[in-house]
């Protein structure tokens, strides 16, 4: 075998396990395509069924998130007002621009336990008004969606539990911040439509639309780890050629 030969068989065997590569990122990207469908079409179809009833206390210790995100449930029992927790959050849709706060407040759920309720936003500039404390006391029945625990990124500030400050809705950190027993792993979400969460005066807490914006990039993703494999299969396959033409 000549120089130029084995020169040239360890470049094609780096460009095949680089090829190899390519094309393996690219079938991974379509498999996790088909996932992310499942999962979009889990939390339409949670989203929009009829509210079931709130798995019971007992079964929340083995309760994943994937078991319960979106899910519609109908809940009964108390606010504790005395106690709530501010998370700061930028507006949702159909709340204007300023950002402002999450307002999560326990629930004495009738079944036992209790689990942190975010009731809905309001804006920085209304907090202090305190018109958005106003809701029905005593005994309460309403609709609502089980949320998994706010995940945080490197962008996110650090909470402040001593100050009351949270940038993350965590529901087990609340929970024990707010002196909370027996509370849930996961967040209910009441619905916009229950009178419990909008609420027209001045002041007080605006409906809350929380939609799921899943993105789903994995096709574009797959297309162009697949167009890199092929650029690289059509530039060493030139490369080859002109190396092996005769002088």
């Amino acid at each position: 075998m000549t120089p130029l030969a084995r020169s040239l068989g360890w470049q094609g065997l780096c460009a095949a396990i680089a090829l190899g590569l390519l094309l393996s990122l690219g079938f991974w990207q379509l498999q996790r395509r088909e996932w992310k469908e499942a999962l979009i079409a889990r939390v339409e179809t949670n989203m929009r069924s009829a509210p079931v009833e709130l798995p019971n206390r007992d079964q929340w210790a083995v309760l994943t998130s994937e078991d319960y995100d979106y899910r519609h449930v109908r809940v009964r029992g108390q606010f504790d007002f005395a106690k709530v927790a501010l998370v700061f959050a930028q507006a949702p849709p159909g709340a204007g621009q300023e950002p402002g706060y999450l307002v999560l407040t326990p629930l004495r759920l009738e079944g036992g336990g209790e689990a942190l309720v975010n009731r809905g936003f309001v804006a920085q500039s209304r907090v202090g008004r305190g018109a958005w404390r106003s809701e029905p006391a005593g005994q309460l029945e309403f609709s609502a969606l089980m949320r998994a625990p706010q995940a945080r990124n490197l962008f996110t500030p650090a909470d402040d539990p001593a100050k009351g400050q949270w940038y993350t809705a965590d529901p087990a950190k609340i929970a024990a911040a707010l002196g909370v027993a027996e509370a849930a792993p996961f967040l209910l979400q009441q619905d916009p439509g229950t009178p419990y969460s909008l609420s027209q005066p001045e002041g007080l807490l605006r409906a809350l639309l929380d939609a799921p914006e899943i993105p789903n990039n994995h096709l574009s993703y797959a297309l162009t780890w697949f167009a890199l494999a092929g650029a690289l299969a059509v530039i060493f396959s030139i490369y080859a050629r002109d190396r092996l033409k005769p002088p």
